[in-house]
């Protein structure tokens, strides 16, 4: 199994419906490359679309060398043989659907504390995203855990028995890319920042410079 990118863009329904979507997401997996991992998730789009929309970037995904994971549908994931299935809260668990999908794709889930972190790993995770980390849209009125908690989800994850990357989630934009991969995830994921900016290849681009400028600080 591949290494697992430092960033993930991931979807909503409201970017899947927008017009012109699989050209940005293209764009996307073009700007990002090997670093990027692009999750399509929409917890109210049916099936049949994200089946159709899966299909059509797998061959993209593959040309890029970036990743293609499908949110929540195992079902989909089986039927193309993706990358990887990312599992959110209201998804199967994650042992059930290690036995349908077997030892191959990779699998990921979202946790919101060292607990769940370890009972994913437990159960056959190769990841987890963590968050929500900064304020965002998506959950008013929760400030988020902040780095410092962060922080102490990621010592207490590094002290398992079976140690799982944490990919931070939940309002970080490109200017604190660095300072979350300091504070000890191994990547970051973005909605917003890539998805409603008016140059999404380029706002790629400006979180992969964030995240390189980390690494070759030693920050990660």
């Amino acid at each position: 199994m591949t290494g697992l990118p430092r960033i993930h863009v991931v979807t909503d329904d409201s970017m899947l419906a927008r017009g012109g979507f699989e050209a940005r997401a293209i764009d996307v997996l073009e700007a990002g490359a090997a670093d990027v991992a692009l999750h399509l998730r929409g917890p109210a789009t049916d099936g049949a679309t994200l089946y159709a929309l899966t299909r059509t970037l797998l061959p993209h995904a593959r040309r890029t060398g970036a990743l293609l994971l499908v949110n929540d549908r195992v079902d989909v994931g089986l039927a193309l043989e993706v990358d990887g299935v990312h599992l959110g809260h209201r998804s199967l668990g994650v042992r059930v659907a290690r036995e349908l999908l077997g030892d191959a794709p990779r699998l990921g889930a979202s946790v919101r504390d060292a607990r769940e972190a370890a009972v994913a790993a437990g159960e056959g995770a190769d990841y987890v995203f963590l968050g929500t980390i900064f304020a965002t849209p998506s959950h008013p009125g929760y400030a988020g855990m902040g780095l410092d908690g962060l922080a102490a989800v990621a010592g207490a994850v590094r002290r398992l028995d079976t140690p799982i990357p944490l990919v931070a989630i939940g309002g970080i934009d490109a200017a604190r890319a660095g300072e979350v991969l300091g504070a000890g995830a191994h990547g970051i994921a973005v909605v917003r920042g890539v998805w409603d900016s008016t140059d999404p290849p380029a706002a790629v681009g400006r979180y992969r410079d964030r995240v390189a400028g980390a690494i070759s600080a030693g920050r990660t």
